[in-house]
Protein backbone atom coordinates (compact mmCIF):
# COMPACT_ATOMS: atom_id res chain seq x y z
CA UNK A 1 0.00 0.00 0.00
CA UNK A 2 1.44 3.36 -0.96
CA UNK A 3 1.34 6.38 1.28
CA UNK A 4 -1.56 8.62 0.40
CA UNK A 5 -3.86 5.84 -0.76
CA UNK A 6 -6.56 4.22 1.28
CA UNK A 7 -6.88 0.42 1.20
CA UNK A 8 -9.95 -0.69 -0.72
CA UNK A 9 -9.75 -4.44 -0.22
CA UNK A 10 -10.76 -4.57 3.47
CA UNK A 11 -14.14 -6.05 4.32
CA UNK A 12 -16.51 -4.10 6.57
CA UNK A 13 -16.26 -5.19 10.19
CA UNK A 14 -20.00 -5.89 10.50
CA UNK A 15 -19.89 -8.35 7.60
CA UNK A 16 -17.43 -10.58 9.40
CA UNK A 17 -18.41 -10.50 13.06
CA UNK A 18 -20.70 -13.49 12.88
CA UNK A 19 -18.19 -15.60 11.00
CA UNK A 20 -15.22 -14.23 12.93
CA UNK A 21 -16.61 -14.37 16.47
CA UNK A 22 -13.76 -15.22 18.78
CA UNK A 23 -15.89 -17.59 20.82
CA UNK A 24 -15.65 -20.16 18.07
CA UNK A 25 -12.87 -22.72 17.75
CA UNK A 26 -12.71 -22.51 13.96
CA UNK A 27 -9.53 -21.09 12.51
CA UNK A 28 -9.80 -17.33 12.53
CA UNK A 29 -8.95 -16.65 8.91
CA UNK A 30 -10.93 -13.98 7.10
CA UNK A 31 -12.44 -15.00 3.79
CA UNK A 32 -10.60 -12.16 2.09
CA UNK A 33 -7.12 -11.63 3.52
CA UNK A 34 -5.10 -8.45 3.38
CA UNK A 35 -1.94 -8.48 1.34
CA UNK A 36 0.08 -8.20 4.52
CA UNK A 37 1.84 -10.78 6.67
CA UNK A 38 1.06 -13.88 4.70
CA UNK A 39 1.62 -12.63 1.18
CA UNK A 40 4.63 -10.57 2.21
CA UNK A 41 6.38 -13.14 4.35
CA UNK A 42 5.11 -16.39 2.94
CA UNK A 43 4.86 -17.02 -0.77
CA UNK A 44 2.09 -19.31 -1.97
CA UNK A 45 4.26 -22.42 -2.00
CA UNK A 46 5.79 -21.52 1.35
CA UNK A 47 2.45 -20.77 2.96
CA UNK A 48 1.92 -24.49 3.52
CA UNK A 49 4.93 -24.53 5.86
CA UNK A 50 3.14 -24.01 9.15
CA UNK A 51 4.63 -24.32 12.60
CA UNK A 52 3.42 -26.50 15.42
CA UNK A 53 2.32 -24.82 18.63
CA UNK A 54 5.62 -25.51 20.39
CA UNK A 55 7.64 -23.79 17.66
CA UNK A 56 5.30 -20.81 17.76
CA UNK A 57 5.70 -20.69 21.55
CA UNK A 58 9.48 -20.43 21.22
CA UNK A 59 9.06 -17.71 18.59
CA UNK A 60 6.94 -15.69 21.05
CA UNK A 61 9.26 -16.32 24.01
CA UNK A 62 12.25 -15.39 21.87
CA UNK A 63 10.52 -12.21 20.78
CA UNK A 64 9.76 -11.26 24.39
CA UNK A 65 13.04 -12.05 26.14
CA UNK A 66 15.22 -10.99 23.58
CA UNK A 67 12.31 -6.21 25.35
CA UNK A 68 -0.69 -10.13 33.27
CA UNK A 69 -1.61 -6.93 31.36
CA UNK A 70 0.68 -7.64 28.43
CA UNK A 71 -0.64 -11.19 28.28
CA UNK A 72 -4.18 -9.82 28.12
CA UNK A 73 -3.37 -7.22 25.47
CA UNK A 74 -1.91 -9.90 23.19
CA UNK A 75 -5.13 -11.89 23.41
CA UNK A 76 -7.10 -8.67 22.96
CA UNK A 77 -5.19 -7.95 19.77
CA UNK A 78 -6.19 -11.24 18.16
CA UNK A 79 -9.77 -10.82 19.37
CA UNK A 80 -9.84 -7.43 17.68
CA UNK A 81 -8.65 -9.07 14.49
CA UNK A 82 -11.44 -11.62 14.79
CA UNK A 83 -14.07 -8.93 15.31
CA UNK A 84 -12.87 -6.85 12.38
CA UNK A 85 -12.14 -9.70 9.98
CA UNK A 86 -8.47 -8.80 9.66
CA UNK A 87 -5.30 -10.80 10.16
CA UNK A 88 -2.62 -8.15 10.70
CA UNK A 89 -2.07 -5.42 13.27
CA UNK A 90 -1.97 -2.78 10.54
CA UNK A 91 -5.18 -3.86 8.85
CA UNK A 92 -6.91 -4.05 12.25
CA UNK A 93 -6.06 -0.44 13.04
CA UNK A 94 -6.88 0.64 9.50
CA UNK A 95 -10.34 -0.88 9.74
CA UNK A 96 -10.89 0.62 13.20
CA UNK A 97 -9.44 4.13 12.86
CA UNK A 98 -8.96 4.59 9.14
CA UNK A 99 -5.91 5.67 7.19
CA UNK A 100 -4.50 8.12 9.82
CA UNK A 101 -4.49 5.33 12.39
CA UNK A 102 -2.90 3.01 9.85
CA UNK A 103 -0.03 5.43 9.21
CA UNK A 104 0.53 6.08 12.93
CA UNK A 105 0.68 2.38 13.67
CA UNK A 106 2.96 1.76 10.70
CA UNK A 107 5.42 4.33 12.04
CA UNK A 108 5.35 2.77 15.52
CA UNK A 109 5.56 -0.75 14.13
CA UNK A 110 8.61 0.19 12.13
CA UNK A 111 10.38 2.23 14.81
CA UNK A 112 10.04 -0.29 17.62
CA UNK A 113 11.69 -3.29 15.90
CA UNK A 114 14.16 -1.01 14.10
CA UNK A 115 15.37 0.48 17.40
CA UNK A 116 15.36 -3.03 18.86
CA UNK A 117 17.69 -4.10 16.05
CA UNK A 118 20.00 -1.24 17.01
CA UNK A 119 19.95 -2.30 20.66
CA UNK A 120 20.70 -5.92 19.74
CA UNK A 121 23.71 -4.80 17.73
CA UNK A 122 24.93 -2.73 20.68
CA UNK A 123 24.57 -5.71 23.00
CA UNK A 124 26.32 -8.08 20.59
CA UNK A 125 29.21 -5.68 20.10
CA UNK A 126 29.63 -4.96 23.80
CA UNK A 127 29.40 -8.54 25.03
CA UNK A 128 31.31 -10.41 22.34
CA UNK A 129 34.19 -7.91 22.33
CA UNK A 130 34.81 -8.74 26.00
CA UNK A 131 34.62 -12.45 25.18
CA UNK A 132 37.35 -12.23 22.56
CA UNK A 133 39.51 -10.08 24.83
CA UNK A 134 39.83 -13.09 27.14
CA UNK A 135 41.51 -15.20 24.46
CA UNK A 136 45.16 -15.71 25.57
CA UNK A 137 47.65 -13.65 23.59
CA UNK A 138 45.04 -11.34 22.08
CA UNK A 139 45.76 -7.63 22.40
CA UNK A 140 42.73 -5.90 23.98
CA UNK A 141 43.29 -3.00 21.58
CA UNK A 142 43.19 -5.23 18.50
CA UNK A 143 40.73 -3.77 16.00
CA UNK A 144 39.44 -7.23 15.10
CA UNK A 145 37.98 -7.75 18.58
CA UNK A 146 36.56 -4.24 18.85
CA UNK A 147 32.80 -3.69 19.07
CA UNK A 148 32.64 -2.03 15.63
CA UNK A 149 34.26 -4.96 13.84
CA UNK A 150 32.18 -7.50 15.75
CA UNK A 151 28.93 -5.71 14.92
CA UNK A 152 29.84 -5.67 11.25
CA UNK A 153 31.01 -9.29 11.24
CA UNK A 154 27.94 -10.63 13.07
CA UNK A 155 25.69 -8.68 10.71
CA UNK A 156 27.25 -10.07 7.54
CA UNK A 157 27.74 -13.60 8.87
CA UNK A 158 24.58 -14.27 10.88
CA UNK A 159 21.85 -11.65 11.14
CA UNK A 160 21.66 -10.76 7.45
CA UNK A 161 21.41 -14.37 6.17
CA UNK A 162 18.80 -15.26 8.81
CA UNK A 163 16.83 -12.10 8.05
CA UNK A 164 16.64 -12.96 4.36
CA UNK A 165 14.19 -15.79 5.04
CA UNK A 166 10.70 -15.06 3.76
CA UNK A 167 8.93 -17.47 6.12
CA UNK A 168 8.96 -16.71 9.84
CA UNK A 169 8.20 -20.38 10.56
CA UNK A 170 11.82 -21.18 9.64
CA UNK A 171 12.97 -19.28 12.74
CA UNK A 172 11.29 -21.73 15.14
CA UNK A 173 14.44 -23.83 15.69
CA UNK A 174 16.56 -20.70 15.93
CA UNK A 175 14.26 -19.38 18.64
CA UNK A 176 14.51 -22.70 20.50
CA UNK A 177 18.31 -22.41 20.54
CA UNK A 178 18.04 -18.81 21.74
CA UNK A 179 15.69 -19.80 24.57
CA UNK A 180 18.00 -22.63 25.64
CA UNK A 181 20.98 -20.27 25.79
CA UNK A 182 18.92 -17.85 27.86
CA UNK A 183 18.45 -20.59 30.46
CA UNK A 184 22.23 -21.04 30.69
CA UNK A 185 22.71 -17.29 31.12
CA UNK A 186 20.14 -17.25 33.90
CA UNK A 187 22.07 -19.93 35.77
CA UNK A 188 25.30 -17.93 35.48
CA UNK A 189 23.67 -14.73 36.74
CA UNK A 190 22.18 -16.63 39.69
CA UNK A 191 25.56 -18.19 40.54
CA UNK A 192 27.27 -14.81 40.54
CA UNK A 193 24.54 -13.29 42.69
CA UNK A 194 25.53 -15.82 45.36
CA UNK A 195 29.32 -15.67 44.97
CA UNK A 196 29.86 -12.02 44.02
CA UNK A 197 26.90 -10.14 45.50
CA UNK A 198 28.00 -10.19 49.18
CA UNK A 199 31.34 -8.57 48.29
CA UNK A 200 29.94 -5.53 46.47
CA UNK A 201 28.88 -2.55 48.63
CA UNK A 202 25.22 -1.64 48.46
CA UNK A 203 24.23 1.81 47.31
CA UNK A 204 22.34 4.23 49.50
CA UNK A 205 18.60 3.55 49.70
CA UNK A 206 19.16 0.40 47.68
CA UNK A 207 16.03 -1.26 49.04
CA UNK A 208 13.62 1.67 48.76
CA UNK A 209 10.72 0.48 46.64
CA UNK A 210 9.13 2.39 43.72
CA UNK A 211 11.37 5.43 43.39
CA UNK A 212 10.28 8.20 40.96
CA UNK A 213 12.11 6.58 38.04
CA UNK A 214 9.86 3.52 38.36
CA UNK A 215 7.90 4.95 35.42
CA UNK A 216 11.02 4.68 33.28
CA UNK A 217 11.29 1.07 34.43
CA UNK A 218 7.77 0.42 33.13
CA UNK A 219 8.95 1.67 29.74
CA UNK A 220 11.91 -0.70 29.79
CA UNK A 221 9.65 -3.60 30.81
CA UNK A 222 7.32 -2.69 27.96
CA UNK A 223 10.30 -2.90 25.63
CA UNK A 224 11.19 -6.30 27.07
CA UNK A 225 7.75 -7.88 26.84
CA UNK A 226 6.34 -6.48 23.63
CA UNK A 227 5.77 -8.92 20.81
CA UNK A 228 2.58 -7.29 19.53
CA UNK A 229 4.28 -6.10 16.37
CA UNK A 230 4.90 -9.69 15.27
CA UNK A 231 2.02 -11.43 17.06
CA UNK A 232 -0.09 -11.78 13.90
CA UNK A 233 2.92 -13.26 12.11
CA UNK A 234 3.33 -15.96 14.75
CA UNK A 235 -0.44 -16.45 14.97
CA UNK A 236 -0.65 -16.97 11.21
CA UNK A 237 2.17 -19.52 11.36
CA UNK A 238 0.11 -21.87 13.56
CA UNK A 239 -1.17 -25.02 11.87
CA UNK A 240 -4.75 -24.26 12.94
CA UNK A 241 -4.92 -20.67 14.19
CA UNK A 242 -7.74 -20.09 16.67
CA UNK A 243 -8.14 -17.49 19.41
CA UNK A 244 -8.43 -20.23 22.04
CA UNK A 245 -5.19 -21.86 20.91
CA UNK A 246 -3.50 -18.46 20.73
CA UNK A 247 -4.65 -17.64 24.27
CA UNK A 248 -3.11 -20.84 25.62
CA UNK A 249 0.08 -20.19 23.69
CA UNK A 250 0.36 -16.63 25.00
CA UNK A 251 -0.33 -17.65 28.60
CA UNK A 252 2.49 -20.19 28.43
CA UNK A 253 4.86 -17.80 26.68
CA UNK A 254 4.24 -14.96 29.13
CA UNK A 255 4.65 -17.21 32.17
CA UNK A 256 7.99 -18.50 30.87
CA UNK A 257 9.18 -15.01 29.96
CA UNK A 258 8.07 -13.43 33.25
CA UNK A 259 9.88 -16.15 35.17
CA UNK A 260 13.09 -15.54 33.22
CA UNK A 261 12.88 -11.75 33.42
CA UNK A 262 12.10 -11.67 37.16
CA UNK A 263 15.05 -13.93 37.91
CA UNK A 264 17.35 -11.85 35.73
CA UNK A 265 16.23 -8.60 37.32
CA UNK A 266 16.29 -9.93 40.88
CA UNK A 267 19.69 -11.60 40.63
CA UNK A 268 21.18 -8.62 38.82
CA UNK A 269 19.91 -6.04 41.28
CA UNK A 270 20.73 -8.14 44.36
CA UNK A 271 24.30 -8.32 43.08
CA UNK A 272 24.92 -4.71 42.07
CA UNK A 273 22.01 -2.66 43.53
CA UNK A 274 22.36 0.96 42.35
CA UNK A 275 25.43 0.21 40.24
CA UNK A 276 23.36 -1.94 37.86
CA UNK A 277 23.83 -0.89 34.22
CA UNK A 278 21.32 -1.01 31.37
CA UNK A 279 23.34 -3.92 29.99
CA UNK A 280 23.77 -6.17 33.02
CA UNK A 281 26.93 -7.77 31.66
CA UNK A 282 28.62 -4.37 31.76
CA UNK A 283 28.70 -4.79 35.55
CA UNK A 284 30.77 -7.96 35.60
CA UNK A 285 34.54 -7.97 35.57
CA UNK A 286 36.39 -8.93 32.43
CA UNK A 287 38.54 -11.55 34.16
CA UNK A 288 35.50 -13.58 35.21
CA UNK A 289 35.64 -16.62 32.93
CA UNK A 290 32.22 -17.96 33.92
CA UNK A 291 30.62 -14.64 33.03
CA UNK A 292 32.69 -14.58 29.84
CA UNK A 293 30.91 -17.77 28.80
CA UNK A 294 27.62 -16.12 29.75
CA UNK A 295 28.52 -13.12 27.60
CA UNK A 296 29.12 -15.43 24.66
CA UNK A 297 25.72 -17.09 25.13
CA UNK A 298 24.08 -13.69 25.50
CA UNK A 299 25.68 -12.37 22.32
CA UNK A 300 24.52 -15.42 20.38
CA UNK A 301 21.02 -15.06 21.84
CA UNK A 302 20.53 -11.48 20.67
CA UNK A 303 21.96 -12.33 17.27
CA UNK A 304 19.35 -15.07 16.92
CA UNK A 305 16.59 -12.72 18.10
CA UNK A 306 17.54 -9.98 15.63
CA UNK A 307 15.84 -11.55 12.55
CA UNK A 308 12.43 -11.52 14.29
CA UNK A 309 12.57 -7.74 14.39
CA UNK A 310 13.88 -7.42 10.84
CA UNK A 311 10.90 -9.43 9.57
CA UNK A 312 8.54 -6.82 11.00
CA UNK A 313 10.36 -3.76 9.65
CA UNK A 314 10.42 -5.32 6.20
CA UNK A 315 6.74 -6.19 6.40
CA UNK A 316 5.81 -2.60 7.33
CA UNK A 317 7.79 -1.21 4.41
CA UNK A 318 6.21 -3.74 2.07
CA UNK A 319 2.69 -2.86 3.20
CA UNK A 320 3.09 0.90 3.06
CA UNK A 321 5.13 1.29 -0.11
CA UNK A 322 4.68 -1.93 -2.13
CA UNK A 323 1.05 -2.92 -1.57
CA UNK A 324 2.18 -5.82 0.61
CA UNK A 325 4.09 -7.65 -2.11
CA UNK A 326 7.87 -7.77 -2.44
CA UNK A 327 9.52 -9.43 -5.39
CA UNK A 328 12.60 -11.53 -4.71
CA UNK A 329 14.86 -8.65 -5.73
CA UNK A 330 13.08 -6.02 -3.63
CA UNK A 331 12.91 -8.47 -0.74
CA UNK A 332 16.71 -8.61 -0.71
CA UNK A 333 17.15 -4.87 -1.34
CA UNK A 334 14.79 -3.79 1.45
CA UNK A 335 16.33 -6.27 3.90
CA UNK A 336 19.86 -5.12 3.15
CA UNK A 337 18.91 -1.44 3.40
CA UNK A 338 17.15 -1.82 6.76
CA UNK A 339 19.99 -3.85 8.26
CA UNK A 340 22.63 -1.47 6.88
CA UNK A 341 21.00 1.60 8.44
CA UNK A 342 20.48 -0.18 11.77
CA UNK A 343 24.11 -1.28 11.77
CA UNK A 344 25.42 2.21 11.02
CA UNK A 345 23.37 3.73 13.83
CA UNK A 346 24.49 1.06 16.30
CA UNK A 347 28.11 1.83 15.45
CA UNK A 348 27.56 5.43 16.56
CA UNK A 349 25.69 4.68 19.82
CA UNK A 350 27.22 2.66 22.64
CA UNK A 351 24.91 3.34 25.60
CA UNK A 352 22.06 0.85 25.83
CA UNK A 353 19.99 2.30 28.68
CA UNK A 354 18.68 5.40 26.90
CA UNK A 355 17.84 3.30 23.81
CA UNK A 356 15.73 0.88 25.85
CA UNK A 357 13.92 3.62 27.76
CA UNK A 358 12.99 5.75 24.74
CA UNK A 359 11.93 2.78 22.67
CA UNK A 360 9.87 1.51 25.58
CA UNK A 361 7.94 4.69 26.37
CA UNK A 362 7.52 6.04 22.83
CA UNK A 363 6.94 2.88 20.80
CA UNK A 364 6.30 -0.15 23.00
CA UNK A 365 3.83 1.50 25.38
CA UNK A 366 1.30 2.60 22.73
CA UNK A 367 1.68 -0.72 20.88
CA UNK A 368 0.99 -2.67 24.09
CA UNK A 369 -1.43 -0.61 26.15
CA UNK A 370 -3.12 2.06 24.06
CA UNK A 371 -3.82 0.77 20.56
CA UNK A 372 -5.12 -2.76 21.34
CA UNK A 373 -7.43 -1.34 24.02
CA UNK A 374 -8.72 1.44 21.77
CA UNK A 375 -9.38 -0.97 18.90
CA UNK A 376 -11.24 -3.44 21.08
CA UNK A 377 -13.35 -0.75 22.76
CA UNK A 378 -14.45 0.58 19.38
CA UNK A 379 -15.12 -2.81 17.79
CA UNK A 380 -16.66 -4.79 20.62
CA UNK A 381 -20.42 -4.78 21.17
CA UNK A 382 -20.10 -6.32 24.63
CA UNK A 383 -21.61 -4.36 27.56
CA UNK A 384 -19.33 -1.97 29.43
CA UNK A 385 -19.32 -4.28 32.43
CA UNK A 386 -17.75 -7.09 30.40
CA UNK A 387 -14.35 -8.09 31.82
CA UNK A 388 -12.53 -7.45 28.53
CA UNK A 389 -13.93 -3.93 28.32
CA UNK A 390 -13.15 -3.16 31.95
CA UNK A 391 -9.52 -4.20 31.42
CA UNK A 392 -9.38 -2.14 28.24
CA UNK A 393 -10.65 0.94 30.09
CA UNK A 394 -7.90 0.38 32.68
CA UNK A 395 -5.08 -0.26 30.21
CA UNK A 396 -5.67 2.75 27.98
CA UNK A 397 -5.09 5.56 30.55
CA UNK A 398 -2.24 3.61 32.16
CA UNK A 399 -0.49 3.43 28.81
CA UNK A 400 -1.01 7.13 28.12
CA UNK A 401 0.39 8.08 31.55
CA UNK A 402 3.44 5.85 31.19
CA UNK A 403 4.12 7.20 27.71
CA UNK A 404 3.98 10.89 28.70
CA UNK A 405 5.66 10.78 32.10
CA UNK A 406 8.18 8.15 31.04
CA UNK A 407 9.35 10.28 28.12
CA UNK A 408 9.67 13.40 30.28
CA UNK A 409 11.65 11.57 32.96
CA UNK A 410 13.91 9.85 30.44
CA UNK A 411 14.87 13.20 28.94
CA UNK A 412 15.23 15.08 32.24
CA UNK A 413 16.86 12.23 34.17
CA UNK A 414 18.90 10.15 31.72
CA UNK A 415 20.56 6.97 32.91
CA UNK A 416 24.31 7.04 33.44
CA UNK A 417 26.32 4.80 31.16
CA UNK A 418 29.78 3.41 31.88
CA UNK A 419 30.21 1.50 28.63
CA UNK A 420 33.60 -0.11 28.22
CA UNK A 421 34.81 0.82 31.72
CA UNK A 422 35.77 -1.63 34.42
CA UNK A 423 33.72 -1.11 37.56
CA UNK A 424 35.65 -0.06 40.67
CA UNK A 425 35.13 -3.39 42.41
CA UNK A 426 36.95 -5.27 39.65
CA UNK A 427 40.39 -3.99 40.63
CA UNK A 428 42.43 -6.28 42.90
CA UNK A 429 43.98 -3.43 44.85
CA UNK A 430 42.40 -2.08 47.99
CA UNK A 431 39.61 0.35 47.19
CA UNK A 432 37.49 2.25 49.65
CA UNK A 433 33.95 3.31 48.99
CA UNK A 434 32.18 5.58 51.42
CA UNK A 435 28.42 5.45 51.63
CA UNK A 436 26.32 7.68 53.83
CA UNK A 437 23.23 6.03 55.26
CA UNK A 438 20.09 7.78 56.39
CA UNK A 439 21.56 8.00 59.89
CA UNK A 440 24.63 9.69 58.38
CA UNK A 441 26.93 6.90 59.59
CA UNK A 442 29.82 6.48 57.19
CA UNK A 443 30.67 2.94 56.30
CA UNK A 444 33.88 2.02 54.52
CA UNK A 445 34.17 -1.25 52.67
CA UNK A 446 37.56 -2.66 51.83
CA UNK A 447 37.43 -4.39 48.48
CA UNK A 448 40.78 -6.16 48.59
CA UNK A 449 38.90 -9.46 48.82
CA UNK A 450 37.61 -8.84 45.32
CA UNK A 451 40.70 -10.15 43.60
CA UNK A 452 40.71 -12.66 40.86
CA UNK A 453 40.27 -15.58 43.24
CA UNK A 454 36.57 -14.73 43.60
CA UNK A 455 36.00 -15.46 39.94
CA UNK A 456 37.64 -18.86 39.81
Amino acid sequence: MRVGTRPQHLLPAQDNRAAMGYQREDPVIPPQRDLDDRETLVSEHEYKEKTCQSAALFNVVNSIIGSGIIDFSLVLLIKGGALSGTDTYQSLVNKTFGFPGYILLSVLQFLYPFIAMISYNIIAGDTLSKVFQRIPGVDPENVFIGRHFIIGLSTVTFTLPLSLYRNIAKLGKVSLISTGLTTLILGIVMARAISLGPHIPKTEDAWVFAKPNAIQAVGVMSFAFICHHNSFLVYSSLEEPTVAKWSRLIHMSIVISVFICIFFATCGYLTFTGFTQGDLFENYCRNDDLVTFGRFCYGVTVILTYPMECFVTREVIANVFFDGNLSSVFHIVVTVMVITVATLVSLLIDCLGIVLELNGVLCATPLIFIIPSACYLKLSEEPRTHSDKIMSYVMLPIGAAVMVFGFVMTITNPQDCTHGQEMFYCFPDNFSLTNTSESHIQQTTQLSILNISIFQ
